[in-house]
């Protein structure tokens, strides 16, 4: 429960109390400042408060927006403040510096205006931050007069409240598919989901079962099943739109639907990948290199974004003629589109993988994939690389924990850095690509079981330490991460192949699967601001670099039927550590929610 604090005289016939109520506060009355303390202290120290002026006009929206946004510690809008628990102190300072102001006439001077406009400006002059929504066409106003405030409803009734709430509650900047083909109708089931009381995990999680069962589909093998794995996964797409726009329309962010919502889109397309190679199994075709290979490449793009997100987002002095240029193309209206598509996101990916299921084969819709992938992660990869050697910035340290945080490397590449001799240069990527270039390189050059490959990997092991001698802080430090990435991923798919057994790549496709959840898993508590994983699950599944290593071993000692079953076994002891250890985080952290209104993935 929360309690919204009315300040001053209440306003005949004003429906602030019953709008209040609607938002879920309990509405208590106060008269100036001191009274306000007094109640304030009055309210359980676990719940949110809300202070209000008794003469606010303005939409339900607009105290919904300023009053109950969970994202934030403190958010104001005019004639009204609010605070969690966590920015209580802040608020309560504020009160007691209010109701100790001189007075003029006998009035208080800081009630002379709204009390919580002054609250809220006292919190921001002593560095608190406190959220201001942009409210757009909604109205939140504090009329000082009756002409004022006949003006002030006349506003309010000009403006139709529920468009404004449909239309805000799709993403600020998204793809020419979810734009154009999906949006227009999904913010009215997210409405619909809103009135019965649905929440935005549940439907986040319906998205998910939608997905596993147009992968069931898939997996059938048949024409029929083809057909009706496209149609649902575009379905499960609709949904995945809808939950986000369900957390806007009504609010209902959560650290747990974060996390969900991040985690199950990777889950729902990588199942569905698999899904394609059963059924092509199913008609005598093996596809697992293929699917293995979509998912490796599409999640070292997403590697590619964050670790270049990661590294810039801070920097100082963080200019460039090349994203001047790109933010000069983005004024051309057809520009937009064209650019937003040729990174192929979410809508666009699914979109063509739905088609393609239902009228090709599932090594068509692969193969087809894999082109556009990598069209889409050399525009991108190119451009980034471009921008930060044209950029003049300075990287913070945090900034360098991050990468080095999305790097993964554990403790024998550790050890290696920390007793490396000579200079320290600045060449980590040239370090990650050349270390990944030859261990991968070996693996393709070789039989399996050759001794070399372990020589290539020990190699690799060397060049990760170098790698992170220094601090990432170069301009192109941030490639290091997606390096690694391909280079791990990229070992298993090439020794799983080599094996040439039947098993060997489904298995691998669970290994890279488990490895690349604990990444994504990695990089959104660091989007959150909760850090990194601890240091000891790093240890205990061995790092990026540790990883690699083992599998090139269990190639070099094991037979290619017991190193199926090894891919198998590390792949189900890499998912059991890490998923119970991201669902013990994730479900009883109070890291902050992560709602990504950016650029697609």
């Amino acid at each position: 429960m929360s309690t919204a604090i009315l300040t001053g005289q209440p306003v005949p016939g004003s429906s602030l109390e019953g709008d209040l109520r609607s938002l879920g506060f309990d509405v208590r009355g106060a008269s100036d400042a001191a009274d306000t303390e007094a109640q304030l202290a009055a309210v359980p120290a676990g719940e949110r408060v809300a202070v209000v002026d008794t003469r606010f006009v303005g939409h339900v929206h607009a105290l919904r927006l300023g009053l109950t946004d969970p994202r934030f510690d403190a958010s104001a809008v005019p004639g009204a403040v609010s605070v969690q628990p966590q920015a209580r102190g802040q608020l309560t300072r504020a009160l007691r510096a209010a109701a100790a102001a001189p007075t003029e006439g006998g009035t208080t001077v800081t009630t002379q205006a709204a009390l919580p406009d002054h609250l809220a400006a006292a919190m921001e002059a002593e560095g608190d931050a406190v959220h201001r929504p942009d409210l757009g066409t909604l109205v939140a106003a504090v009329p000082s007069d009756p002409q004022a405030r006949n003006e002030a409803r006349q506003a309010v009734d000009a403006v139709d409240e529920e468009a404004v709430r449909l239309r805000t509650a799709v993403k600020s900047r998204d793809g020419f598919f979810t734009t154009h083909f999906i949006s227009p109708y999904s913010r009215y089931i997210a409405r619909w989901c809103a009135r019965r009381g649905l929440t935005p995990n549940q439907v986040t999680t319906a998205s998910l079962i939608t997905a596993l069962i147009a992968a069931g589909c898939a997996a059938t093998g048949s024409r029929g099943g083809f057909v009706a794995a496209g149609l649902l996964l575009l379905f499960s797409f609709v949904l995945d739109c809808t939950d986000g726009q369900l957390a806007r329309y009504s609010l209902q962010y959560s650290t747990l639907g974060a996390w969900l919502d991040a985690t199950f889109d990777r889950a729902k397309e990588y199942a569905y990948y698999a899904g394609l190679a059963l059924g092509a199994a199913r008609g005598g075709d093996d596809v697992w290199a293929l699917a293995l290979g979509a998912m490796i490449l599409q999640t070292c793009r997403h590697v590619v974004d964050f670790s270049f997100n990661e590294a810039n987002h801070d920097a100082t002095a963080n200019t460039s003629p090349t994203a001047a240029l790109s933010d000069k193309l983005d004024s051309v209206g057809w520009t937009v589109w064209v650019r937003r598509m040729i990174v192929l996101p979410i809508g666009e990916r699914w979109a063509m993988i739905a088609v393609l299921t239902a009228v090709t084969t599932p090594r068509i819709t692969l193969v087809v994939l894999l082109i556009g992938c990598a069209i889409a992660a050399c525009y991108t990869t190119a451009g980034r690389v471009l921008r930060s050697l044209t950029r003049k910035a300075t990287r913070t340290d945090r900034a360098a924990q991050a990468l080095r945080d999305l790097a993964d490397n554990g403790p024998l590449a550790g050890l290696f850095s920390r007793f490396v001799l000579g200079p320290r240069t600045q060449g980590a990527p040239v370090f990650a690509f050349a270390g990944g270039a030859a261990l991968i390189g070996t693996a393709l050059a070789n039989s399996y079981g050759s001794i070399v490959v372990v020589v290539g990997a020990a190699v690799y092991v060397a060049f990760s330490g170098l790698a992170l001698a220094r601090p990432l802080k170069g301009p192109l430090d941030w490639l290091v991460p997606p390096f690694f990435r391909a280079a791990e991923y990229g070992t298993v798919l090439v020794l799983a192949a080599k094996a040439d057994v039947n098993g060997a790549l489904p298995a691998a496709f669970g290994l890279v699967s488990a490895v690349a959840y604990h990444h994504y898993d990695t990089v959104y508590r660091i989007r959150g601001n909760a850090g990194a994983p601890p240091h000891w699950l790093v240890r205990a599944i061995g790092g990026q670099e540790g990883r690699t290593l083992v599998v090139a071993l269990a190639a070099v000692l094991l037979t290619d039927t017991d190193f199926r079953v090894a891919l198998t076994a590390l792949a189900v002891a890499v998912a059991l550590v890490v998923l119970i250890e991201s669902i013990r985080f994730w479900v009883s952290s109070g890291a902050p929610a992560v709602h990504d209104e950016g650029e697609p993935a």
